[in-house]
């Protein structure tokens, strides 16, 4: 009996993979029909002449021009460089993130002992930051990679400290009815519960790692696609500066998709629509 159950089991299984994958790839085609649309039809106005190719050249010249600079071996080296600084700052500012995200939503006191400040801290813009970081730091790595800490820890920290304020008390009951300890309680109700929104938080505290990585390599970098940005602007090259943006388009969607499946391995055990078979 047990053996026919599996057998008539295991065919189910493999079926609902199999959706699950046809509905993933299904799904990134159609994300990509908006940027084709768009390339093809910016391709044919720069060649029919609608903008002037100074303000806007084509995609294939943005390809050409960033082309170039790969054969030559200097936009690898922009692109590392970036790409350090943002996994460097997303790391430091995940870490500071969830030690004082979970002091705070976990201890009342803590709450309200640190929370204003951080909260007033949060609505500083990202530019803001950075002259004090080079005078206190210097114009080194350190103060980029600070400012991109900086930039991923209030999202990741809001997200966290309200993932665990949120949780039902209910739960909380339930757990000191089945005589839990604290270490219990944070591994089997809490860090369940609060989960969710700290990736959410993760995602958000990357795009913004993102962001103020622009604003790190605009003022004092030497390399970087910030950097290559501000070149293309002194030097009247367009192409280097919609193919820097372009860039950040795409690595900041490639870290946000490794998130994302994460996410989504990590949460398959709630009912929502996104499991949904």
């Amino acid at each position: 009996m047990s053996s026919r159950t599996e057998t008539t089991v295991r065919p189910a299984a493999r079926v609902n993979k199999a959706r699950a994958v046809k509905r993933n790839l299904s799904g990134s085609w159609l994300g990509l029909i908006l940027p084709v649309f768009i390339i093809l039809l910016w391709e044919y106005a720069s060649r029919s002449g609608w903008v002037a190719p100074h303000l806007l050249p084509s995609p294939t010249t943005v390809v050409n021009e960033m082309a170039a600079l790969a054969q030559g071996g200097e936009l690898l080296g922009h692109i590392t460089i970036t790409l350090y600084r943002v996994f460097a700052g997303f790391l430091a500012g995940a870490i500071a993130a969830v030690l004082l995200g979970a002091a705070t939503g976990y201890v009342k006191v803590i709450h309200q002992l640190l929370d204003p400040m951080l909260q007033a801290l949060r609505a500083i813009p990202s530019l803001a930051w950075v002259p004090l970081f080079v005078l206190w730091i210097g114009i080194g790595e350190a103060s980029k990679i600070t400012l991109v800490a900086v930039g991923v820890f209030f999202p990741v920290y809001l997200n966290l400290t309200s993932g665990i304020q949120g949780i039902d008390r209910k739960l909380i009951e339930v757990g000191r009815i089945y005589n839990f300890t604290s270490l219990q309680q944070i591994k089997k109700i809490i860090l369940p519960a609060a989960l969710p929104s700290f990736i959410v938080g993760l995602r958000s505290g990357l795009s913004l790692g993102w962001m103020f990585v622009v604003a790190a390599e605009l003022l004092g970098a030497s390399q970087g696609l910030g950097y290559l940005m501000v070149y293309g602007q002194n030097t009247s090259a367009p192409s280097l500066v919609i193919g820097s943006i372009i860039l950040f388009a795409i690595f900041g969607k490639i870290t946000d998709e490794i998130l994302k499946r994460i996410q989504t391995k990590t949460l398959k055990w709630q009912d929502n629509l996104e499991n949904a078979s």
